[in-house]
């Protein structure tokens, strides 16, 4: 472990490659057998499960219940929304037969010819057109609304260019799908849990983010309105971190999904769907690690506290082990996770880089002199300090050390993301931010989508979102030297 953190690249020499070193090299996940896909090992699939459980708690506080609809969508149910598939086709995986054979000419196993599918059936990209397909057999009344659905599910997006948790071909999400009496209520709804998101992201994740809603060109394919988190990671790069879609009537009238109102009459369903993926491991590593490893914030950490013991013998790591499970059972009992390491295998020197490179907040060692003086050192992982403490009144000590990390990581990562927002009023000044500085540019735009991609054209930078607070006031468009009313948010971004 210790050769594995010497060999971590470093962030100032390639962002990239220091990312794709760390996910392999902390363990939390690794390229598969299958290309474009990826293996989530167990630690990093530990941080994933933490996540969805803070998560899956919030929505049910918001009255959402989980279901689950298939992985196979007839290819015939993408048709009926036409900028949905106009959207998703070039991303879609089709299944076209069900059964293999042995090839007659001994090459191994071959499809059978003649077990083609009467229609093709696609491996979800997402689930609006099932889910509303069965909507349809669930809502006759305004009795039945609203439905509040929402599924942890895989999803298959076949991307060409892929890097661990940021972009993969088969990636493992939530998909929120609601269906709503009135324009107001889905509206609301779509509001509702863009704000979950945002909490979830700033108060366990320690990232700050910027809501906003995304422009016409960017919004999610067959929505009337999307709204968006984005966060900005170290390298001034932003990072879509959630999605929040208000659908209108778009996917209830590709599926003649109705209902009868209190006086009697035939309206649509109004709808919305909602999302966060694995991208955010990619948000979590980026946002916060160092040349050292993963920093993790407390609330997402599968080991808050790692303890090492320094020992000679196998009668003083006896001693010691049984003191430090007294502390860890005290921990543990204001529900701070503890890992106590008595590996006899390995030296307390690459334990003490191990939980460096995977981001334990809190590492405790004690040695023989911390047994007679009943003391122990104690190492932040966010500050990279150490001190020796009195092993009484410890475990509360951690307790309010571990919301004061928390606390600290989210305030770095905000002084940081704050420093790299940017007001320019010149096309000159906005290529020479970008090129030179990075982060988010709040610029005029005239809101039209041929500037917005000529922008894009010329310097790979988009509107990451219209922010909900977006200053409104008379300006010139950097690009294009229109009128505008607002300022937006550019940036480039993964």
């Amino acid at each position: 472990m210790a050769v594995e953190l010497k060999d971590l690249t470093k962030v100032e020499d390639n962002y990239s490659k220091w990312y794709n070193d760390l996910v392999v090299k902390a363990g939390l996940a690794e390229n598969s057998a299958v290309r474009g896909c990826m293996v989530i090992k167990p630690y990093g699939y530990a941080i994933w499960e933490k996540m969805q459980r803070v998560l899956d708690d919030m929505f049910k506080a918001t009255g959402h219940e989980n279901a689950y609809f298939p992985l196979f969508i007839p290819k015939s149910f993408f048709s009926r929304e036409a900028s949905h598939v106009e959207g998703f086709a070039k991303e879609c995986a089709v299944v076209t037969h069900y059964r293999l054979m042995n090839s007659p000419r001994g090459e191994g196993v071959v499809v059978d010819p003649s077990a083609k599918l009467e229609e093709e059936l696609i491996v979800r990209p997402t689930s609006e057109t099932i889910i509303w397909n069965t909507y349809k057999n669930w809502i006759t009344s305004y009795r039945d609304l609203p439905i509040l659905c929402n599924q942890w599910a895989n999803v298959v997006r076949w991307e060409m260019r892929t890097r661990l948790f940021l972009r993969t071909a088969e990636f493992l999400w939530q998909e929120g799908h609601t269906a709503h009496a009135t324009r107001e209520e889905a509206i609301e709804e779509a509001e509702r849990m863009v704000h979950v998101y945002e909490s979830f992201a700033q108060d366990y994740m320690g990232v700050p983010v910027i809501v906003g809603h995304k422009s016409p060109n960017e919004r999610f394919a067959g929505a009337e309105d999307t709204l968006t988190i984005e966060a900005l990671m170290q390298d001034g790069k932003a990072l879509q971190s959630g999605t929040s879609h208000f659908l209108g009537q778009n996917f209830a009238k590709a599926f003649d999904v109705t209902y009868t109102t209190r006086e009697g009459k035939q309206e649509y369903v109004w709808a919305t769907s909602w999302g966060v993926s694995t991208r955010l491991m990619g948000a979590l590593i980026m946002a916060h690690s160092d040349n050292n490893g993963l920093v993790l914030p407390p609330k997402l950490a599968p080991i808050q506290v790692a303890m090492v013991p320094i020992y000679k013998g196998e009668e003083q790591l006896r001693e010691m082990a049984e003191k430090m499970e007294a502390i860890a059972k005290e921990l543990r009992s204001k529900g701070v996770s503890v890992k106590v390491d008595t590996r006899d295998n390995v030296r307390s020197g690459f334990k003490f880089a191990e939980y460096e490179l995977k981001g334990v907040p809190v590492r405790l060692a004690l040695g023989p002199r911390d047994m007679q003086n009943g003391t122990i050192e104690l190492a932040r992982r966010d500050t990279l300090t150490k001190e020796t403490v009195s092993q009484e009144g410890l475990a509360d000590r951690i307790v309010a050390l571990l919301d004061e990390i928390q606390a600290n990581i989210y305030k770095k990562a905000l002084d940081y993301r704050n420093s790299m927002i940017t007001e320019v009023n010149s096309w000159d000044e906005f290529v020479d931010v970008l090129d030179n500085k990075g982060g988010f540019i709040s610029a005029h735009w005239d809101g039209t989508v041929e500037t917005e991609v000529a922008i894009k054209e010329a310097t790979k930078a988009t509107i990451r979102c219209i922010p909900l607070d977006a200053k409104q006031e008379e300006g010139t468009c950097i690009y294009s030297g229109k009128p505008s009313k607002c300022r937006v948010l550019f940036a480039r971004s993964y």
